[in-house]
């Protein structure tokens, strides 16, 4: 098929291209480039560069490129950044998203996947998180993902369109070949923030929170590698046939690693030490998220390559290692 990947310049969208091409479908993307990065794009996609909620713009993109699906990755996702400028994240991640539905259903594209987020659960009373977890988000990132939820499942009871929903949680990785990996301005996880504090990139690693009620004090998450969950988003591709079709799951490994394991992976993968000043909680941090995923594993066959912390953070140091200064050179 013919995909259009809206932030496909972006992290996970990127390593989607990839993914897609890999699968025998033919890639397009389309990218602001405001955190994305032309060197991102696999060689021989088409790139178009502009704003997903232009509506003149993606309606010509997608009859010119004949899509048949839209993948969509390109929201705004710093949380704390969500609490200070809320109107940022509403304008790009709830308004132009619907500009981007408007434009597909005026140009008779149906199938839709939408790249959200365990934010939008809030603070669980369950774990791991099985996709029927009541969503209370607590920030404005996770509020403005379950506002595109909602206003899909709309559309999706009016015969408009079909989709699928994929809730992330803590995505992390880089391309096995080593091409591609994270590069964000400005950082803010944890894999690539040890690691610079591992190679000299930065002085320290500030450790949120060491008293929590888990086994070291530190909040356990689940990291999930960007190709396993890149996997899932294309195998739910027939499932979109049916016109109203409705799909949601979450993605995770199911298995937590906490912030200690996570520094300790990092020393072990480059063989050097992480300085760690450790810091008071941040407010709204949960002990523990981490996914139940049984649905997606026996609807879509979906299974894990990189199962544990180790693996996945072997990937992240192969492509820093090698991209020092990420896209903009070595």
């Amino acid at each position: 098929m013919n995909v259009l990947v809206v932030g496909g310049a972006g992290y996970i969208g990127s390593h989607c291209v990839r993914q897609l091409s890999a699968a025998g479908h033919r890639p397009v993307v389309l990218d602001s480039l405001v955190y994305g990065h032309r060197g991102a794009v696999a060689v021989g996609v088409p790139l178009h560069t502009g704003d997903l909620g232009d509506e003149r713009l993606v309606a010509d993109i997608l009859a010119r490129e004949k899509i048949d699906v839209v993948m969509h990755f390109a929201a705004f996702c710093y949380v704390g950044e969500s609490v200070t400028d809320p109107l940022k994240y509403y304008l790009n991640n709830s308004a132009a998203t619907l500009h981007l539905l408007s434009a597909m259903l005026g140009s008779g594209v149906r199938k839709f996947v939408f790249s959200s987020t365990c934010a939008t659960f809030g603070i669980p009373d369950t774990l791991p998180m099985p996709e029927t977890l009541p969503q209370a988000p607590i920030n404005p990132y996770g509020q403005t993902k379950l506002d595109i939820e909602n206003a899909l499942k709309a559309l999706a009871r009016a015969g408009k369109l079909s989709f699928a929903v994929f809730r992330y949680f803590n995505a992390a990785g880089a391309s096995e070949d080593g091409s591609i990996g994270e590069d964000h301005d400005p950082e803010t996880h944890l894999i690539p923030l040890a690691i610079d504090a591992a190679v000299g990139k930065r002085p320290s690693l500030q450790l949120f929170g060491t008293d929590y009620p888990t086994p070291d004090g530190t909040c356990l998450r689940d990291y999930v590698h960007v190709d396993d969950l890149n996997r899932a988003h294309i195998a739910v591709f027939d499932k979109l046939a049916e016109p109203g079709a409705a799909h949601f799951y979450n993605l995770g490994t199911g298995t937590p690693s906490s912030n200690r394991e996570v520094i300790h992976a990092v020393e072990k993968a480059t063989g050097r030490k992480v300085k760690v000043v450790e810091s008071p909680r941040r407010p709204g941090d949960p002990p523990a998220l981490y996914a139940d995923s049984a649905k997606a594993k026996r609807e879509l066959g979906w299974k894990v390559k990189f199962p544990d912390i180790d693996s996945i953070v072997a990937t992240a140091w192969n492509w820093h290692r090698t991209h020092p200064n990420g896209f903009g050179g070595r």
